[in-house]
């Protein structure tokens, strides 16, 4: 790749093809999406790229394990009509995604730590007893004290599926079991944390998957991987688009 932005002249489909390990068909796609700058062509009407195509194409590579196809391919557009401050600008958006998912990740993580076992034969409020003999459960009531919230909050967060509580054959109540006592003590983790209950629900849907907290260590090492990776290929993206936009002057 920087062999060919380094000795200019024309480059066929082909060569810019190969040089970046992709089919003439994806260079052709690339050029028609924007990625590219239009090709330009000889008498006989054949394609011809130049080392600004093969930057061009370097660039969308390099930006898009970091930020995603979609992204790559607006900020290209905008680089290639002139728009480089709109490209900028989606660059920081995506860059503020990342930090916001980091943010996300810290909160879990937190939320995790801080989960501690509830008994039901703690002192709740409300009029219904503590727990439901015989189930191993707590009430609505004794449940909300311990949190130190209302139940209609607990109410609320059923509604929006971050907890699933049964209801007593006897007495119709709501029973909460040690998962949703746990489920209950994540969200009202995060909610502390300022996260609304849209993006709390996906979260306690993976430590429900998972089997609990235990298991989702795993899946947490891998996330907080991903984002490191992430960010790592955003600066190997920026050092490539920087390198194009110096190509084009």
């Amino acid at each position: 790749m920087r062999q060919n932005l380094q000795n200019g002249g024309r480059l066929r489909p082909v060569d810019l093809a190969r040089g970046h390990g992709l089919s003439t068909q994806a260079v052709r796609n690339y050029e028609e999406a924007g990625i590219l700058p239009a090709a330009g062509r000889t008498a006989h009407g054949y394609r011809t790229y130049t080392p600004l195509h093969a930057g061009a194409l370097s660039a969308f590579l390099a930006l898009v394990p970091g930020h995603g196809h979609r992204m790559a391919t607006s900020v290209m557009r905008a680089v290639n009509e002139g728009a480089v401050d709109e490209a900028l600008h989606l660059i920081d958006e995506s860059h503020a995604q990342l930090l916001d998912d980091r943010r996300t990740l810290q909160a879990v993580e937190s939320a995790l730590r801080d989960l501690e076992p509830i008994t039901a034969s703690e002192p709740g409020t409300g009029s219904e007893p503590a727990a439901v003999p015989g189930s191993g459960g707590t009430f609505i009531g004794p449940l909300a004290g311990m949190l130190g919230i209302r139940p209609a909050t607990l109410r609320k967060w059923e509604g929006a599926g971050l907890v699933s509580p049964r209801r007593d054959p006897l007495t119709g109540y709501r029973v909460y079991d040690e998962a949703d006592v746990r489920d209950a003590r994540l969200a009202h983790q995060l909610r502390r944390g300022g996260y609304p209950l849209e993006q709390i629900a996906p979260l306690i849907a993976q430590v429900r998957a998972a089997g609990g907290p235990e298991p989702l260590e795993a899946a947490l090492v891998d996330w907080r991987g991903r984002l490191s990776a992430r960010g790592r290929a955003m600066l190997t993206g920026a050092a490539e688009l920087e390198a194009y936009l110096r190509l084009r002057g």
